[in-house]
């Protein structure tokens, strides 16, 4: 393994979801009518920004809104909450209030963070209302069928509402509750090289420490640990092949030391091959899913010629497989990382 300073593009662009995608989000009841858009969580009339409790500016920002206004946005979210979390049903928002909005003008969607609260207990919870993207949608599509991991999401028309994704953020956790002395450092270094390989094989882009978290479950005997992805506005539209792989960017370098002091060449490739049998098997059990999202992406833009051109043919050279020149999409790649896979663990 090995790091280096990998350039992506600053500002992709946001593509709208076309007909195919919007009848694939219909079918498998991810769409949904919200009482509120994302462009009205934009009629702030000024903002403040969020800084940590150590004083650091966290790029997030409180928005200000007119009493009005701001007395509909909060009814709203909490209907939004009550379909994200339990198909509408209002009473689970009967005791729940609004805490606060922030919102970010760094990220490609500019995401709105809702925090709500139990009055009852004072247990909160977060969710995100996003722009929608059709590349974001593809990527939490993938993540939901490739991955071990599931995510819940509703779409309408140009909003986005996901459910937050509880982990500790990558670049805290390496900073240092990596090493706590209670923490297997194999385990660790065995699950990022389980979730580079999910991101070479999905085409999951900029993964880097603050894009991923950190999630970690007592066992009997010792601590399991899976890093799950929270930004999906990287998915397949990079040319550069060394995007979707998470051990070359910088921020990760932690991660990769971590892998080259424990792990060596041959428990690499059978953690590798491991998480491929895993890909095999969810493949399988979602292959008309995966077809159905393959045809409805075939219907739309989602990146660039010359992207689509550079990566396939960097694939062709990093999997030593001619077969990648004939894709034309990138969705077409990701179809080709699969089969490869599929191959790969028959033999």
């Amino acid at each position: 393994m090995e790091v280096e300073d990998v350039k992506i593009s600053r500002k992709k662009p946001i593509y709208p979801v076309a007909p195919g995608l919007f009848k694939y989000l219909k079918l498998y009841q991810r769409d949904g009518k919200l009482p509120m858009s994302y462009f009205d969580l934009l009629n702030f009339q000024e903002t403040m920004p969020v800084v940590d409790k150590f004083g650091n500016d966290t790029l997030w920002e409180t928005p200000l809104y007119p009493p009005y206004l701001q007395d509909q946005l909060y009814e709203g979210l909490k209907i939004i909450y009550a379909q994200l979390k339990a198909s509408g049903n209002t009473r689970i928002v009967q005791h729940k209030i609004i805490d606060r909005i922030e919102y970010c003008a760094f990220g490609n969607t500019r995401p709105f963070r809702v925090r709500i609260i139990n009055r009852l207990n004072d247990v909160y919870d977060y969710f995100y209302i996003k722009q929608a993207d059709a590349s974001r949608i593809y990527g939490l599509e993938l993540e939901e069928i490739l991955s071990p991991n599931q995510v819940n999401y509703i779409y309408d028309r140009d909003t986005l509402v996901e459910e937050h994704i509880v982990g500790i953020p990558g670049d805290l956790f390496s900073k240092g509750r990596m090493y706590t002395p209670d923490y297997n450092q194999t385990r660790i270094a065995k699950e990022f090289v389980k979730f580079n390989e999910r991101c070479i094989i999905s085409l999951l882009g900029d993964m880097r420490a603050y894009n991923f978290v950190m999630q970690i479950t007592p066992d009997f005997d010792d601590f399991q640990f899976r890093i799950r992805a929270i930004d999906f506005d990287q998915q397949f539209f990079e040319g550069n092949p060394k995007v979707y792989m998470p051990q070359f960017f910088k921020e990760n370098f932690a991660y990769v030391k971590l892998s080259m002091e424990h792990l060596t060449e041959k428990t690499v490739l059978q953690y590798q091959q491991e998480e491929r049998s895993s890909i095999v098997h969810r493949v399988r059990s979602e292959r008309h899913r995966i077809k159905d999202l393959r045809d409805a992406s075939k219907t739309q833009q989602l990146s660039t010629e010359e992207n689509i051109k550079q990566l396939r043919e960097g694939y062709a050279v990093f999997h030593q497989n001619e077969n990648y020149h004939k894709c034309k999409t990138m969705t077409d790649i990701v179809e080709l990382n699969v089969k490869n896979v599929i191959r790969q663990v028959k033999l």
